[in-house]
């Protein structure tokens, strides 16, 4: 656990009365900054003009608002009539800001918990909580506390929002929406689910666990997974070849990039056997399949060598530094 995720263990959860006490400073803030700049024409044209649909969040309204603050600022620059009024809504802003940045800090705990569930290959832990107070800002945007639903609670959904958006992007060749990816992930939940039971199952066993119709469930399994280099592709002919003989130049061989990576493995195994003690060793080796090519869990490594999950996760951490840091390696998996 890094320090940022030990700070967020040790926080005080705030109470939903203390949410909706901060909720409702917020909104004063804001109508105060409405208030001083409301009779500066350019001003109130931005703030109740141009409306296009009815709005569901405050959103809007804020973004709103603080475009019409930044113009009245601009327009005080030369007109010495709204200096004062301009003064008093920047000061209400910055009051509102510094609130909402507050409450949405109150949730950090929901940032670190979420992305410790969906960190993986694509992006790590510290990279989706930063995604996560991301998303807390934006639900700090557009809470209202007269709702009666507590920030927590709105934040979270947020939250997950912005992770997932994330590693759509991060992760996928073809981008595909974040409710997609949602249900992707949980056709693939739904598949673990079943594999572990032992259980025989078909796609329509899947889109009936997961809540979808069959051909939604299709089009995700064929759309949402990332495209195979030995899967056939037409190429101009009428023969289908490998996708990577398509793009590999069969004629021309990377000697170099063979003997760097040849050099590199020497050197790994090496600091493997000279540097690592027989516990670090093990851990390595069962966690990934160095000896079965079987990848393993860090719980079910720890039930085969009688340890913690969190005991086998220091020995983990413990051997790959120390192989960066004194085995002269660039990179260990």
């Amino acid at each position: 656990m890094n320090d940022a995720a030990r700070e967020a263990a040790r926080a005080r959860r705030w109470t939903a009365e203390e949410e909706q006490r901060v909720g409702k400073q917020i909104l004063a803030a804001e109508m105060r900054a409405e208030e001083a700049i409301r009779e500066i024409p350019e001003a109130r044209e931005v703030l109740y003009s141009g409306r296009r649909r009815a709005e569901r969040t405050r959103s809007g309204r804020v973004t709103r608002l603080e475009t019409a603050i930044r113009l009245s600022w601009q327009l005080s620059e030369t007109d010495m009539r709204w200096k004062l009024p301009v003064r008093r809504a920047r000061a209400a802003w910055a009051e509102a800001e510094g609130l909402r940045w507050s409450l949405a800090m109150s949730g950090r705990r929901i940032a670190h918990g979420e992305a410790r569930k969906l960190a993986g290959p694509f992006m790590d832990e510290a990279d989706l909580v930063q995604e996560g107070f991301i998303g807390l800002l934006r639900a700090a945007k557009r809470f209202e506390p007269s709702r009666g639903i507590r920030f927590s609670t709105y934040a979270r959904w947020w939250v997950r929002a912005q992770m997932t958006r994330a590693i759509d992007h991060t992760g996928r060749p073809i981008r595909l929406p974040g409710c997609a990816v949602e249900q992707t992930r949980n056709l693939r939940k739904a598949m673990k689910t079943f594999d572990d039971a032992g259980e025989s199952y078909t796609l329509a066993d899947l889109a009936a666990e997961v809540g979808i119709d069959l051909k939604r469930a299709q089009f995700l399994m064929s759309h949402g997974r990332t495209l195979s280099l030995d899967e056939p592709s037409e190429d101009g002919g009428s023969m289908k070849r490998p996708m990577e003989a398509v793009l590999a130049d069969e004629s021309v061989e990377d000697t170099d990039a063979m003997v760097a990576e040849h050099q590199e493995l020497e050197r790994l195994m090496d600091s493997f056997e000279n540097l690592l003690g027989d516990r670090h060793k093990a851990v390595l080796r069962k966690r990934y399949g160095l000896e079965d090519d079987e990848f393993r869990t860090l719980s079910s490594v720890g039930d085969g060598m009688e340890l913690s999950r969190e005991r086998v996760r220091q020995l983990e951490r413990e051997a790959l530094v120390r192989l960066r840091e004194r085995g002269n390696i660039r990179e260990v998996a």
